[in-house]
């Protein structure tokens, strides 16, 4: 039987990570919280809270890899590789595109609600 997942009430194990430091552009390498309330059985869709801590770093999405997420509380800024910055925050939301390359940074400590889909490929 499928259940609905209400993120109030979910528990999910918290998850601490960092970025890696050949990414890290911030001299503080903030601390990442995240709790995963949902992956779909064949493992292409999750979806959870993110917290992070004010630091910044580069990403680099897989080609088969996007992201929705809506900010919570906290703001962050996101520059592409051309040097556009667009900035989020709480009541917010934004779509990270595949194989999107640049700069994610925490200004104030963020939490954020997000959904991942993974094709396959």
């Amino acid at each position: 039987m499928s259940e609905i997942i209400h993120f109030s009430r979910a528990e999910a194990e918290t998850q601490v990570d960092h970025p890696r430091p050949d990414r890290l552009l911030s001299a503080h390498n903030p601390r990442r919280l995240t709790r995963n309330f949902y992956t779909d059985p064949s493992g292409m869709l999750s979806a959870g809270e993110w917290r992070c801590e004010p630091g910044s770093w580069r990403i680099a999405f897989a080609a088969n890899k996007v992201e929705y997420f809506h900010v919570l509380s906290g703001s962050l800024c996101i520059e592409n590789e051309a040097g556009q910055r667009t900035e989020f925050g709480a009541g917010e939301g934004g779509v990270i595109p595949a194989g999107f390359r640049g700069v994610f940074t925490v200004l104030t400590p963020v939490c954020k609600h997000y959904v991942v889909l993974e094709t396959r490929g």
